[in-house]
């Protein structure tokens, strides 16, 4: 039987990304998208997650689980209590975006990176990053810089200059122990980041699906 997974965007950009991990990692699913572009614009002028936004999102979710979804797979990474809210709500499991390259990069170390495209999300992100750790026993320490202009560029289909100017923040994170790329629209860059410095470099996508595919099947890709 094929496993309906919704895949709950709220960027173009994520999209691709994500396609491909699918295509590469679970063939064999069944990925249904569902855009809702209005919510990364209105949340890049909120500086906190608002009620109404959380509401909007939820519901959003609750209408992709109606599709006879076995998942959700969140792609956008600024929604953390809104997809916690969400998973309250559902029956069936629902995935952060970075919740499986969280607990990848804490098997590198204690010294974390993260390389954002995206401010509004940096302080969700820390959040959850802050709450794995406390609640893994793994103590870890996490550092973060917004490359400015990347998400610009690669909106206006400039993805090579993405790519550029992602890896060219990478080195002001050499001395940590793994690097992650904050979203699924900066997986483009792992190439040129991991180019750009000798410590293991980690992007969300193929991660993420290995853990859906987990939790939906039982079993990871092969």
């Amino acid at each position: 039987m094929t496993c309906r997974i919704v895949l709950l965007h709220a960027t173009p950009v994520a999209m691709e990304p994500i396609r491909a991990a699918f295509a590469d990692r679970w063939p064999e699913a069944e990925p249904v998208n569902l855009l809702d572009d209005a919510l990364t614009l209105d949340r890049a002028r909120e500086a906190a997650l608002s009620g109404a936004m959380i509401d909007r999102f939820v519901a959003l979710g609750l209408y992709g689980a109606s599709l006879g979804a076995a998942g959700i797979l969140v792609t956008c990474s600024a929604f953390g209590p809104a997809i916690d809210r969400l998973a309250a709500r559902c029956a069936v499991p629902v995935l952060k975006p970075n919740q499986a390259m969280f607990e990848a990069a804490a098997t590198h170390g204690t010294r974390i990176g993260m390389l954002a495209t995206f401010a509004p999300s940096v302080a969700t992100m820390t959040d959850e990053f802050d709450g794995f750790v406390a609640g893994s026993g793994r103590p870890a320490t996490l550092e973060t810089i917004v490359v400015e202009d990347a998400m610009a560029a690669l909106r206006s289909g400039d993805a090579e200059a993405h790519n550029r100017l992602v890896a060219a923040s990478a080195p002001a994170l050499a001395g940590c122990d793994a690097i992650m790329l904050a979203h699924f629209s900066t997986s483009r860059a792992l190439g040129a980041v991991s180019e750009a410095v000798a410590v293991p470099v980690l992007s969300a996508p193929d991660l993420a699906v290995d853990r859906m595919r987990a939790l939906v099947t039982g079993s990871a890709s092969s």
